[in-house]
């Protein structure tokens, strides 16, 4: 069974587009969108269980420069 998740992200001011570019390129991350409000990138992910899930964002997607703060939304089918 996959997980999907979007990656809410907020990063340091002029950061968002360099941020996004990063992410990007992290396998496992579907897609990385620069937005307005009060995050910054939203970033679509996919792995194949809740942990792959959470080792892709503590120990990825944390260590992108210029991230400040993550919340992290699984999606769920109702």
């Amino acid at each position: 069974m996959t997980v999907t998740a979007y990656v809410l992200i907020q990063t340091e001011v002029g950061k968002a587009v360099s941020v996004a570019e990063t992410v990007r390129a992290i396998n496992g991350v579907l897609s990385a969108d620069d937005v307005t409000g009060p995050y910054d990138v939203i970033v679509k992910t996919e792995a194949g269980s809740l942990d792959e899930l959470g080792k892709l964002v503590v120990s990825q997607i944390h260590n992108v420069d210029g991230i400040t703060r993550t919340y992290t939304c699984p999606v769920v089918n109702l």
